[in-house]
């Protein structure tokens, strides 16, 4: 069920927001909505990304945090340009497993 939230912008952005509506043929809530659902998805994957990074969580951690696919996931890490965290005791590890 949708919630009805107030805030206070200034006007610059205000005139941004009219602008928009304005060019997408769209009144200036839906522009709100989309901006807010864009800017919040963003956020939730530069989370992820930061924590996926820390080694915190995993890739598939990410994803899922994410609502997104495994494969969706690691083209936002190329895209970002994410450092994968992958220690030299993981490498040894790796290693010793191609041995057995």
């Amino acid at each position: 069920m949708p919630v009805t939230i107030t805030t206070r912008v200034e006007e610059p952005l205000a005139k941004d927001i009219d602008e928009i509506a304005k060019k997408e043929l769209t009144d200036r809530s839906t522009v709100i909505r989309r901006l807010l659902a864009k800017g919040t998805k963003e956020w939730q994957i530069e989370m992820a990304m930061r924590d996926y990074e820390d080694g915190k969580i995993t890739l598939w951690q990410a994803a899922k945090r994410c609502g997104m696919s495994l494969w969706e996931m690691i083209e936002e890490v190329k895209k970002r340009r994410v450092h994968v965290p992958y220690t030299l005791d993981d490498l040894k590890e790796d290693v010793e497993a191609l041995s057995e």
